[in-house]
């Protein structure tokens, strides 16, 4: 297991951008992150690059239309589900092989980001595949793909660290009673997508909607990515072990689904205020603010590229009043 060697209170993205220009996404990536950068994909630009069709991309017995929907086309195979290794070529991949060239010569952590098997298992269904089939299918793509990802990136970044987040928004999903896969499943699904990318990199996993966390943990990831919201403090217990255990969480304290105004004073009293439920609910206050990252609670791809920076200055913002206010509690407990 890699260590977590990252700044307390760092700044980092969840991926998608809105931009239609490689290379001016991967420059504000870059710039406006610059402790954490993270991959941008350009749905945007080409709707290929979208999470679905990246998981999808190259799979044997499906065709992705240029508007990145995935359709059936012949048989699925979890023995061998590229027909070989995968590769990062093709309009899926654009944004990432750019911010990978860029980070040649970089000696700083890097963030990277695929899509989960319990996700692309659902889309494979919808799509039109057998259930069974789908899941494992996705199991064996998800692990084949993190390892020709994370692979690539230590060859062309070798002095850069990886920070690999498992992508599954469909957790949100998980405890409904139509959901097609039971719990453990569905748990074991995650479970080793993040196995595949532990041996390279220091493993997260992000869900952008509310989940049932204590479940989502459970898969073990080192870093969570969640979104602040009123029911965080439901799983106060969860996220206390976690974090006890060296954990970190990745505070979607920045909302890209509203309005966010031009400052973030109202952002950082939502924030406090979630630490302060947690606490009293058993967190570790110190705990809470040195093992915290700092993001939007989802991508950028629907907005446009003003609001886009103006999110991620904002998420900076943060990330140094969670930096400034960590050092007054050390202070203030005699750490």
């Amino acid at each position: 297991m890699k260590a977590i060697n990252l700044r307390v209170g760092t700044a980092s993205a969840i991926g998608s951008m809105p931009h239609r220009q490689v290379d001016a996404a991967v420059a504000v990536a870059m710039a406006a992150c610059a402790d954490l950068p993270a991959a941008p994909s350009l749905p945007a630009r080409d709707p290929r690059e979208g999470m679905v069709a990246q998981g999808a991309w190259g799979l044997r017995g499906v065709d992705i239309g240029t508007d990145g929907a995935l359709r059936i086309v012949g048989d699925l195979d979890p023995t061998d589900p590229f027909g070989g290794e995968p590769t990062l070529e093709g309009p899926a991949f654009a944004g990432l092989r750019a911010f990978l060239e860029a980070s040649r010569h970089r000696t700083a952590a890097i963030k990277l980001q695929l899509t989960g098997p319990v996700t692309l298992g659902l889309a494979l269904i919808e799509a039109g595949a057998d259930p069974d089939l789908a899941f494992a299918t996705a199991r064996a793509a998800v692990a084949a793909r993190a390892r020709t990802m994370l692979s690539t990136a230590l060859r062309i970044a070798p002095l850069a660290p990886q920070v690999a987040f498992v992508d599954e928004p469909s957790l949100v999903a998980l405890s409904r009673p139509d959901f097609p896969l039971a719990t453990d499943d569905a748990l074991d699904l995650v479970s080793s997508a993040l196995a595949a990318v532990e041996p390279f990199a220091v493993t997260g996993l992000h869900c952008c909607g509310d989940t049932d966390w204590r479940l989502a943990l459970a898969t073990g990831p080192q870093i969570v990515s969640l979104p602040i919201g009123p029911t965080i403090s439901d799983h106060a217990g969860a996220l206390g072990v976690h974090l006890d255990r060296g954990g970190w969480v990745a505070w979607g304290a920045v909302p890209t689904s509203r309005p966010v105004g031009d400052s973030s004073d109202r952002l950082w009293r939502a924030l406090s205020d979630t630490w302060c439920d947690l606490v009293q609910r058993g967190c570790d206050a110190l705990r809470l603010r040195e093992q915290a990252l700092v993001t939007p609670e989802c991508g950028l791809a629907m907005h446009d590229p003003v609001q886009a920076e103006h999110i991620l200055a904002l998420t900076v913002d943060l990330a140094e009043r969670v930096r400034r206010q960590s050092f007054g509690v050390r202070l203030s407990v005699g750490a």
